[in-house]
Formats: structure tokens, C-alpha cells, sequence
């Protein structure tokens, strides 16, 4: 199984931390936000992972010899398009590695302890499955989705109150044609006016009617997203609760 890693933004609701630094580098704890993503990916059996990067990219390139686990292969691809499209780009730039096979794909901000991405994988198959929890209630900025059973009916932020019964942690699997279904949307979307300001999750949105978009709950499994500098706060006491001890690392500082 491999993964795709989308970390090509800058982060600007955490300037003035992500000035110069790229989000997925800030610090949680003892380790860089990437490097926890890393290790849990490598903890649940992932062997070769793509991060798509923009904003410092050498800054990324240059930590990774020293973050990466033991058994994982890490690449890179450079997004030149980051600073003017939003992360539907960095998907775009990837549709040929998402459509190789059985892949996959989270944001470069989220956090999860690895019981969170053995679940997916564990997860009946399906061509796009999306990664969902629950929780009493949903904010502005929650990622909210609607389904029935096991099947997505809808997904964005301004699902209402009445429809919304999840939020998406912004992790999916592909298999099972899934990537190409997906890339066949994205370029869809894209070919469209405002197809640049566009989120990756809007192409899963227009394919959930297809009725090969699933759903899988971690509800009360542990993770988190950084998207704002008191999201910081909240990762530090989340990463503290995780009692497992991380594989041993080569290189690391």
C-alpha cells in the first residue's frame, strides 16, 4: 500500500509560525507535524509514500533523511501552482500515481495515531472510501458529510445541521478503479471557471451520487488537524495521550 501526503501550503492562518516554515514542519511535541504522519504511516504498513510539496519545498526535502522510519520510501513532488490553486492542484498533479493502484491520500495537516489508518485499510472494499468520526455538534470549518448506512451523500462545510452526521478527517483510500474515477473527476472540475478555488473534497462530493463513495468510522479512535495556532495547543495534549511508543528512527536529531 502507498500514500499520497499533500503538504504544498503555506498554512498562512498560522503566520506568523509558517513565515518561512511550511506547516507541515511546526513542532508537536517532540517532532515535526510530518514526521508524526510518517511514522504512523509506516506503523500501519505503508512502504512508499509521495508528499506533494509548494511552499519551502526544500525545507521538506532537506528534513526528510532525518524523520523518516525505517522501511518507508519517501519522495517528493514540487507543486509550482500552490501559492494560486488550492489542494485540488496537488491532487491533479498526482492523478497518475492515483490511478497505479490501491493508494492513500491525506492532508498534510492531520494527525492520527496508526490505529486511525489501519481502520481504513481494514475497511470493506470499496473504489473511495472516506474516513469519517462523529461528534455532538459541527463548526463552521468541520468538513461535514451526510450518509446513509456506509454510503456518502454529501460532503462539505456547508452542510446543514439536519443533514450532517459526520465530518470528514480528510483521509481516503482508492482501490478498485477508485483513483481513476477520482482523477476523471478532478479533471472535470478543473476544466470549470473556478475550478482552481476549489477543495479536493468538492470532485468526492459531485462522485457521491455515483454510489461508489463509502464511509468508514474511527469514532474513538484519536486525531487532530492544525489549521489555526490554538489548534497547536490542542495537539500537544493529543500526541501526550498517545501512550504507544513510536518505532525507532535513523537519523533523528
Amino acid at each position: 500500500m502507498k500514500a499520497i501526503v499533500l503538504c504544498a501550503g503555506q498554512g498562512k492562518r498560522l503566520l506568523p509560525l509558517t513565515e518561512r516554515a511550511p506547516k507541515c514542519l511546526l513542532r508537536v511535541g517532540d517532532r515535526s507535524i510530518l514526521e508524526w504522519q510518517l511514522r504512523g504511516l509506516s506503523a500501519a504498513g505503508i512502504t512508499e509514500a509521495t508528499l506533494v510539496t509548494g511552499f519551502e519545498a526544500a525545507a521538506i526535502e532537506a528534513a526528510l533523511p532525518g524523520i523518516t522510519p525505517p522501511g518507508l520510501r519517501v519522495r517528493t513532488r514540487f507543486n509550482p501552482f500552490f501559492a494560486v490553486a488550492e489542494n485540488i492542484g496537488s491532487c491533479f498533479l498526482v492523478r497518475d500515481l492515483l490511478q497505479a493502484g490501491e493508494m492513500v491520500l491525506l492532508n498534510g495537516d492531520t494527525l492520527f495515531e496508526p490505529a486511525v489508518l489501519r481502520h481504513l485499510l481494514a475497511a470493506p472494499d470499496a473504489p473511495i472510501t472516506v474516513t469519517i468520526d462523529r461528534k455532538p455538534g459541527y463548526d463552521a470549518d468541520d468538513m461535514k458529510v451526510s450518509v446513509e448506512g456506509t454510503r456518502l451523500r454529501a460532503i462539505g462545510k456547508t452542510l446543514s445541521p439536519e443533514e450532517t452526521n459526520g465530518e470528514s478527517i480528510g483521509m481516503l483510500r482508492f482501490q478498485d478503479g477508485g483513483g481513476a474515477l477520482f482523477a476523471a473527476g478532478l479533471e472535470a472540475a478543473l476544466r470549470q471557471p473556478e475550478g482552481l478555488r476549489r477543495w479536493y473534497l468538492s470532485v468526492i462530493h459531485a462522485l457521491a451520487g455515483t454510489g461508489d463513495i463509502r464511509v468508514t468510522s474511527i469514532e474513538g479512535l484519536s486525531w487532530g488537524e492544525v489549521d489555526y495556532p490554538n489548534d497547536l495547543e490542542q495537539a500537544e495534549a493529543l500526541v501526550r495521550s498517545w501512550a504507544a511508543p513510536a518505532p525507532a528512527m535513523t537519523g533523528a536529531g
